[in-house]
């Protein structure tokens, strides 16, 4: 059964990215990818040695940076309601 449902996407969407269908957000693709980042973050911490699913979660983390930094040029204000919201760069 996968973490991540249909169910669970479309709420993410809803609450970031304003509605469901909106997918392409930057505001919702941030918040997917931080969760899709906590929870590998969370399976590396019992399975140390599993290298690919590292290697998989720098390139989220790569990922959501550049996006942080695309969002931070264009929407200062959005920027910093998403990483308050988000709970990132405590």
């Amino acid at each position: 059964m996968p973490y991540l449902t249909i169910e669970k996407k479309a709420k993410i969407f809803t609450e970031f990215g304003g509605k469901a269908s909106n997918t392409g957000s930057i505001e919702g693709q941030i918040a997917l990818l931080t969760e899709r980042i906590n929870h590998i973050s969370n399976h590396l911490k019992v399975n140390k040695h599993d290298f690919s699913s590292q290697r998989g979660l720098m390139m989220m983390v790569g990922q959501r940076k550049r996006l942080l930094t695309y969002l931070s040029k264009h929407n200062l204000t959005g920027y910093r309601a998403l990483i308050e919201k988000l709970g990132l760069r405590k």
